[in-house]
């Protein structure tokens, strides 16, 4: 195979999932009998559910706030954030909303699936984070306008943020990496399609194989936090 060599000149698109969070001791989004944290998935993640029971939909995603302060970026969070700033364009796009890449130092982090500390007003649709509303309150309010707050979860149903700009990277990339991911939650799982395509070298580290590893130009089996550090100094050295 031939070796790796990444140019700081590279532009270099990244895609991480569940895997690269698990890692620090996030349960999974789902797990395989659709439950999140022992919820059905239709209870707390889904418009329908929030209008029908906001009450505690709101319970729920403050029992997941409060869990991250247990939580801490591990080393492949920080693997990332020294290939960002090794690289010139460079773009990290993550299917988690727990923080952890920007806790780890990343900067052009985009969230697709909204971020857990955040919130948004269903009425101004402005967006708040945690620590500018009252999270006491059991149906928390717009500090704007007093109407009331979602969090700022992108629920099933719903679509996904920066899909534009995602598009316009993956066709543009150079080198583009999926780092624990399944390959099966769409859009997401096409992103490696797409680089392939527009002529990028596609890049997969998991604990297994992907879905969508046909598309994969390299894979390095293991877990991120203890092989992408020293993917990332051989890559970039």
């Amino acid at each position: 195979m031939k070796k790796i060599r990444i140019r700081k000149s590279d532009k270099v698109v990244v895609l991480t999932g569940a895997g690269i969070s698990a890692e620090s001791g996030i349960k999974t989004f789902r797990d395989n009998n659709g439950l999140w944290e022992e919820q059905a998935v239709e209870d707390v993640a889904t418009p329908a559910a929030f209008q029908r029971d906001p009450l505690m939909v709101w319970r729920f995603y403050k029992e997941r706030l409060a869990q991250l302060q247990d939580v801490k970026p591990n080393p492949a969070h920080f693997a990332l954030a020294r290939l960002e700033s090794y690289c010139q364009d460079f773009v990290l796009i993550t299917q988690n909303v727990d923080g952890l890449h920007q806790a780890a130092g990343s900067k052009n982090v985009w969230q697709m699936h909204g971020a857990l500390d955040q919130a948004v007003c269903t009425a101004c649709c402005g967006k708040f984070s945690s620590s500018q509303i009252d999270l006491t309150e059991p149906l928390p309010r717009c500090p704007e306008c007093a109407g009331n707050l979602r969090p700022d979860i992108v629920w099933f149903g719903e679509m996904p943020y920066f899909l534009d700009e995602i598009q316009k990277a993956l066709q543009q990339a150079d080198y583009f990496l999926a780092i624990g991911t399944s390959g099966l939650v769409y859009p997401a799982a096409q992103f490696m399609q797409i680089a392939k395509y527009c002529r990028a070298k596609t890049i997969c580290v998991n604990l297994e194989d992907p879905q969508n590893m046909i598309y994969a130009d390299y894979f390095f089996s293991g877990r991120s936090g203890e092989i992408l550090p020293e993917l990332v100094a051989e890559w970039t050295q």
